[in-house]
Formats: structure tokens, sequence, C-alpha cells
């Protein structure tokens, strides 16, 4: 490695959440929070999706202490939002061992496995019935 790159570690972790993958690039900065090349505030129009994208950073205090670029795909924004939030906390994670434990605690680090059922046959959708018609 040169002296720049030593300097400066770039924590690399993915987190997901339904269908949505997110890339999160973490690194020591002023707190700038990129999503797919736009502001967070921008990517995620609703304040409720951008407070749980800060939820890791506002819990260990370090919302001004990194820059971090989030690549999402897949799912809708909700989802995507869950997965930054999941993505950053691994990232906080992997750089001390000591934010492991309030991170637990409000269970950032927690990949959320509900997924959508499938449709099966004989049904309008996963388990809505067809009408029934007593005549």
């Amino acid at each position: 490695m040169s002296t720049a790159e030593e300097k400066v570690k770039t924590t690399h972790t993915i987190g997901r959440r339904k269908t949505s993958v997110a890339r999160v690039f973490l690194k020591p900065g002023e707190g700038t929070i990129t999503v797919n090349k736009k502001p967070y505030k921008e990517y995620f129009a609703r304040e409720t999706l951008q407070m749980v994208v800060v939820q890791p950073l506002k819990l260990l205090e370090e919302l001004k202490n990194y820059d971090i670029k989030v690549t999402c795909s897949g799912g809708g924004k909700s989802g995507q939002a869950g997965a930054v939030r999941l993505g950053i906390a691994r990232a906080l994670k992997e750089l001390s061992e000591d934010n492991r434990k309030p991170l637990r605690v409000k269970g950032y680090l927690t990949r959320d496995p509900r997924m959508v059922e499938r449709k099966k046959y004989g049904r309008h959708k996963a388990r809505k019935k067809p009408q029934f018609s007593k005549r």
C-alpha cells in the first residue's frame, strides 16, 4: 500500500432488505452521504427514509466524521433505505468492535429476513382466494 492509501481506509460492506441491495463505502471525512451519485436527502425524499439511513450514525454520534458513498439497486425506496442502514451499521462495526454492542441492541445489525411470498396456482395472489359463489 502507498502512503495515501494507508491514511484513508475505505470500508466496504453490503446491506440487504427485501430485494434491495446497497453497497456502502465508508471513509473518514466531513459527513457527506451520497446515494447513487445524489445527496441522500435528494434520493430519499421522505423524511422517515432519511431518518432510517442516518440512525446508526446518530446512535454512535459519528454523523459528521465519515463520508459515505452508496450504490443501491432493486426493490423500492423503503427497502433500499433499510439496506443502506444495515450496510452503514456493518461498516461502523467493522471499523471498531466497540460499536457492535449498541448497534446490536438497537437491531441495526440484524438482516430483516421478510420477503414477498410467491403466488400460488389457483389463487389470485399468494393467499387471496377466488370469490366464493353459492349458486
